[in-house]
């Protein structure tokens, strides 16, 4: 069973290991594996359910809302995204202004049969738009009871400054970000984690296992394995690429025998590393079977001693991205079309 955690400096409590939609509601599995992998992580206490407008187009959403039918409202925590075209891709059909924030949130409601997300984020930064346009907009959404709280996605330091300024003054709490972060995968670390602790903003993390290739399954010199994640253009794959390379390939083998001295499989100890930070709050998860969840959240309850730690951080120090000027290369400076 999963455990919680509170989101920034809010009362708000999630499931630290959170259901992540990106690559597995219509988009790389049927409906049917779909919605029984979502009751497959209600069964096991996983109650927070993190999706996007733009994943699969719209649905995504869809497929979870019918994942999520019958269930206690109450009981859940539903968060959506909002920047990316979809749909027609009208000309307002991008980015932050407030046209594209309320046709976003309002369609959003409609797709996933739900007077409210409990997190409503931000996708990317919007160089286009005035922050002050796009944060009075969050402020409505929440002020009309559409959204509960208020996250980002892939801010850098500076921008999540800026944003918690205006959210303060306009009388709400932006909670949380949403980056990528992994053993692999450490830009965050530099500036970012440390200016959300000072501001009480929490992370929700995605690709915590970097997009599957710290689950030790891709080995050095061999072909990736058929049906995998790194073959599906639509699972992800232009992400998992940085990742097959050789050297890093052979350092994450440097982790079986960690995993297997800590008594835990390679995915609990990558999933665990990330929880280790207590500036995460949560680490999106997708699985394509019911069954792939079993392993994964059993991370939830294990506490890597110090030791360990450092042994995962030894033996991927050579190959793990650390600098924090990555943060900037993230939100496109123009709007995509």
């Amino acid at each position: 069973m999963v455990n919680y955690r509170y989101l920034g400096n809010s009362g708000f409590k999630i499931s630290d290991v959170t259901y992540g939609n990106w690559v597995t509601h219509a988009s790389q599995v049927g409906d049917e594996a779909a919605i029984a992998t979502v009751h497959k992580a209600l069964d096991l206490g996983i109650t927070s359910f993190d999706t996007a407008d733009a994943y699969a187009n719209t649905a995504a959403e869809v497929v979870l809302a019918k994942a999520l039918k019958g269930q206690q409202r109450e009981n859940l925590e539903i968060f959506t995204k909002v920047y990316w075209p979809i749909g027609k891709k009208g000309p307002n059909d991008t980015g932050l202004s407030r046209k594209h924030l309320m046709d976003g949130i309002h369609g959003s409601l409609r797709r996933l049969d739900v007077d409210y997300v409990d997190l409503f984020q931000a996708h990317r930064y919007d160089y286009e738009t005035p922050l002050e346009e796009t944060m009075q907009a969050f402020a409505d959404i929440v002020r009309q009871g559409k959204a509960l709280y208020i996250g980002v996605s892939e801010w850098t330091a500076e921008q999540l400054r800026d944003g918690h300024a205006l959210a303060t003054e306009l009388g709400f709490q932006l909670v949380s970000n949403q980056p990528q972060y992994s053993a692999l995968w450490r830009v965050i670390e530099g500036k970012v984690i440390p200016t959300s602790q000072e501001l009480g903003i929490s992370q929700i993390v995605w690709s915590p296992m970097a997009q599957g290739v710290l689950t030790g399954k891709y080995l050095p010199g061999q072909p990736v394995p058929a049906g995998s994640r790194a073959t599906d253009e639509k699972s992800g794959a232009n992400f998992i690429k940085r990742f097959l390379k050789d050297d890093v390939l052979e350092a994450v083998q440097k982790l079986v025998p960690i995993a297997e001295q800590a008594g835990i499989t390679v995915p609990q100890l990558s999933l665990a590393w990330v929880l280790h930070n207590p500036n995460i709050a949560a680490a999106l998860v997708g699985a394509s079977r019911p069954e792939q969840l079993e392993d994964t959240v059993k991370a939830s309850d294990i506490t890597l001693d110090d030791a360990t730690y450092d042994a995962v951080n030894a033996a991927l120090a050579a190959v793990a991205v650390t600098d924090p000027e990555e943060t900037y290369t993230v939100s496109p400076k123009t709007r995509v079309s």
